[in-house]
C-alpha cells in the first residue's frame, strides 16, 4: 500500500517513518513539510493512503484534502481533537491523536487496507448492453463472509464504524463507515441521503421534505443533502 505522509514537523514525520517501517504492507513512498510540494507530488504520483497534519501553516489539512481532485483516503494526524468531526465529514479513514502509539497506527492502517480490499471484492462491472451483470460485496458478519447483491439493499444505517444493510428479507451488521461505503456503492444506484443513511435510488417509493419512504421505512434527510434529492 503506498502511503504518503504530509507534516510541518519534522519531528513528527519521523514518528510516521518509524511506524510505517514496521508495517508490512506499507510502502512510504515520501515525506513532506511542504504541504504545497506534496500536492505537486500527488498530481503525478499514484498513492493509497494520506497521513496528513491538520494545522500546517499557508494551508490546513481540512483545506488540502478539499483541495484535491482525486483523494487518496486521508488518514489526518493531528495533537487537536476538536477537528475529529470535521475529518470524517470530509470522509477520512481515521483520525490519530498525537502522540499516537505504534498499535493505534497499525489499526488505522489495516482500516485502510480493509477498505481496498473491499474495493476489490466488490466486482463493479457495468451491464452490459446484453446482459445486466449483478453486482455484489461481500459483509463480514462475525466469523462469516456474506455475498450481498446490491439489488437487496434498501437502505443502510451507520452507527459508529458499523452500518445495518436493510436487506428485502434480512438485515445485517458488519463492520463498517458510511464513508467507505460511499466509495464502494455505485453511484447511479444508491445515494446519500443523511449523515447516518445511504439509500438505493430505486427503492424510494415516496420523497417528501425530511425523509423518504423504502417499503414503508421512513429514513431521514439531512438538510445539506437535500439537495441531492432537488427538495
Amino acid at each position: 500500500m503506498r502511503v504518503i505522509a504530509v507534516d510541518d514537523e519534522p519531528m513528527a514525520l519521523e514518528v510516521v517513518r518509524s511506524h510505517a517501517s514496521k508495517v508490512p504492507f506499507l510502502e512510504l513512498k515520501a515525506c513532506f513539510t511542504d504541504a504545497f510540494k506534496a500536492m505537486e507530488y500527488l498530481q503525478q504520483e499514484p498513492v493509497e493512503v494520506l497521513f496528513l497534519d491538520i494545522k500546517m501553516p499557508d494551508i490546513t489539512g481540512l483545506e488540502f484534502v478539499a483541495s484535491l481532485q482525486k483523494k487518496p483516503q486521508v488518514i489526518f494526524t493531528t495533537a487537536y481533537s476538536e477537528h475529529a468531526v470535521t475529518s470524517f465529514e470530509l470522509d477520512a479513514i481515521d483520525y490519530l491523536l498525537k502522540p499516537f502509539s505504534l498499535a493505534r497506527f497499525v489499526k488505522a492502517c489495516n482500516k485502510a487496507q480493509e477498505l481496498l480490499k473491499l474495493r476489490a471484492q466488490a466486482h463493479l462491472i457495468p451491464p452490459s448492453s446484453a446482459q445486466a451483470v449483478k453486482e455484489y460485496l461481500f459483509l463480514k458478519t462475525g466469523y462469516e463472509q456474506v455475498k450481498v447483491l446490491f439489488d437487496e439493499i434498501l437502505y443502510l444505517e451507520a452507527a459508529g464504524n458499523y452500518v445495518t444493510f436493510v436487506l428485502e428479507n434480512k438485515k445485517l451488521l458488519s463492520r463498517f463507515t458510511i464513508a467507505e461505503l460511499c466509495d464502494v456503492l455505485p453511484a447511479d444506484r444508491f445515494i446519500r441521503v443523511h449523515r447516518s443513511y445511504i439509500v438505493a435510488k430505486d427503492k424510494i417509493e415516496k420523497v417528501e421534505r425530511h425523509q423518504v419512504t423504502i417499503k414503508g421505512a421512513e429514513v431521514p434527510i439531512g438538510a445539506s443533502y437535500a439537495q441531492q434529492l432537488q427538495l
